[in-house]
């Protein structure tokens, strides 16, 4: 789960890694001496001490993928060739929820964050935080951003609890029809405040199903929507209230925030994600939701829209190939893969990979040393 922004540059302490249209993978290494170059957009004048290029005496090792996957080493004289800062003006990155991430790790910020965003800024690049992570409304991130030191305004965000509302929204739902949620408190704010009747939520967690002789399991019959998120309160009577509203209210909607398998919501383990809670929905009504969510065409759609901006003008940035990376790769945006987070580099080189980011750096704020004066 995380955030998107709309601009990239990276330096990493490992690693420069590049894959272009043909599927290839790069990868720059420079030695001893200052940060190892791992991907940006910068000006020809733009002043890195990266040791490269002409007078550096070092050459940068690059790597790609042969027929059968395995890396081949090769040679470039200078990696920030690859960079041009004028062909891309937004970029999308991923922040987290979860305790491995892009942005923070638990409550504590990555290191280089605040002065990696503090300088895409300065350069006139507009930013903006796109999370499949449904538990939390926009202000509450806005909140959980500010708590770390960090501004960010609800304009910013753009979570998938919110995205379900904005669909709801677009469609013209019925304001006298109720939504019901299998999910948490994120996505009951944001339907409350696109002004629809929300029900269900963490409040269901605490009800149980009675399963006895000749029981009859009433649901609201105004019910015209069942949103499904991550539910760390899911249960069977969620379970059976979602399913007859779908399955027995005409017309009734099914929409899924994302459909994430699994997700890193402590730094020891992954946990079931909400695309365990949307499958359990598909099974009981053998119905495919409307997700809305990363790597939908929605949710790009949306902020092209808003932002009134083309795809070429943007980079997303995330820890997850199947999400964030497609996400971008589906509307045709630059791709940057953060190593921070879901992603490992064995997961990213491996031949049965077939999600290939255009760029992969170590984490965010390895873009900073590579762009500073």
């Amino acid at each position: 789960m995380g955030c998107a922004l709309l601009v990239m540059v990276w330096s990493g302490p490992h690693h420069f890694g590049f894959c272009d249209g043909k599927e290839r993978q790069r990868h720059a290494k420079l030695g001893p001496r200052g940060p190892e170059i791992m991907f940006g957009f910068v000006p020809a004048t733009c002043k890195v001490h990266c040791g490269c290029g002409p007078g550096g005496g070092r050459d940068s090792g690059l790597g790609t993928r042969d027929s059968g996957g395995r890396l081949v080493n090769v040679k470039v004289k200078n990696p920030l060739l690859f960079f041009e800062e004028s062909s891309v003006s937004v970029t999308v990155s991923d922040c987290v929820k979860h305790l491995v991430g892009v942005i923070w790790k638990g409550d504590q910020l990555i290191d280089g964050v605040p002065e990696t965003l503090h300088m895409l800024r300065s350069k006139g690049k507009k930013l903006v935080f796109v999370t499949n992570n449904s538990t939390k409304s926009r202000s509450q991130y806005a909140n959980k951003f500010l708590s770390l030191g960090i501004s960010v305004t609800e304009d910013e965000i753009f979570s998938s609890s919110f995205a379900a509302a904005m669909y709801l929204q677009l469609i013209n739902f019925p304001q006298h029809k109720k939504v019901y949620v299998i999910g948490e408190q994120g996505i009951l704010e944001e339907l409350q405040l696109a002004g629809f009747t929300a029900l269900g939520g963490p409040e269901d967690g605490k009800k149980t199903a009675q399963l006895k002789s000749n029981c009859l399991f009433e649901h609201d019959k105004s019910v015209g929507a069942v949103v499904v998120g991550l539910d760390q309160y899911i249960n069977y009577y969620k379970l059976q209230y979602g399913t007859l509203c779908i399955r027995e209210n005409p017309g009734c909607l099914f929409i899924a925030t994302n459909r994430d398998a699994v997700g890193h919501m402590t730094d020891l383990q992954e946990w079931p994600g909400a695309g365990c809670m949307v499958a359990a929905i598909c099974g009981s009504t053998q119905k495919e939701p409307i997700v809305v969510g990363k790597p939908s065409n929605f949710l790009m759609e949306f902020l092209l829209k808003k932002f009134d901006i083309s795809c070429s003008k943007m980079c997303m940035v995330g820890d997850r190939l199947d999400t964030d990376i497609l996400f971008g790769q589906n509307a045709g945006c630059r791709t940057l893969l953060v190593l921070s987070g879901v992603t490992t580099e064995s997961v990213l080189q491996d031949p049965s990979n077939k999600t290939q980011p255009e760029y992969y750096t170590s984490k965010v704020s390895d873009m900073f040393d590579l762009l500073r004066p």
